[in-house]
């Protein structure tokens, strides 16, 4: 604001004078005169709604895979000129993060001492009556609230020869536990 006045009563005063009644230096005010001249080019940056278009759409090309250090490296590659922390910023104000890949875990060990379950099928999937042999497996699923654990519980049933006698599952028949 005082260099303003200062360049609007430069004609009618001396800067050094005007300078020294509003309390600042002539070299202070010099050097703003030349920024201003510098402000005559368009300026480059881009806003942040404009920049969280392009962040988000560098995201969702990635199926969400990228985090903000690839999300800004492929922004310079797309020749936007933008600094990582400002991604960074930006990204974590709206939520917007990688997803994490998790590693395989072998939840399986089979070279141990303790005692085994006999295998009372011996192999034979075709029971003689339907609803005679029980299959179960379990499965673990990863979700953002935690592990989810899934059982599935069926019956086998002798399938036609033309498909090949294997095994089908259906069902369990929730009149057998008291459910209608």
């Amino acid at each position: 604001m005082k260099y303003a006045w200062i360049e609007l009563h430069s004609r009618q005063w001396p800067v050094s004078l005007t300078c020294q009644v509003l309390g600042v230096s002539p070299s202070g005010y010099h050097a703003r005169k030349a920024r201003d001249v510098d402000t005559d080019r368009p300026r480059r940056r881009i806003s942040n709604d404009a920049l969280l278009v392009h962040i988000k759409a560098v995201h969702a090309e990635s199926k969400g895979e990228y985090g903000w250090p690839r999300v800004w490296k492929q922004l310079l590659a797309q020749g936007i000129r933008v600094s990582k922390d400002r991604v960074q910023r930006l990204m974590k104000l709206h939520g917007i993060k990688a997803k994490t890949k998790r590693r395989f875990k072998v939840t399986t060990d089979s070279n141990h001492s303790l005692p085994v379950a006999p295998d009372l099928l011996q192999r034979d999937f075709s029971p003689a009556r339907p609803d005679q042999v029980w299959t179960t497996d379990i499965t673990y699923i990863w979700t953002d609230e935690g592990w989810l654990f899934l059982t599935v519980i069926g019956l086998t049933q002798k399938v036609a020869p033309e498909r090949g006698n294997n095994l089908l599952l259906r069902g369990v028949n929730p009149k057998r536990w008291g459910v209608s």
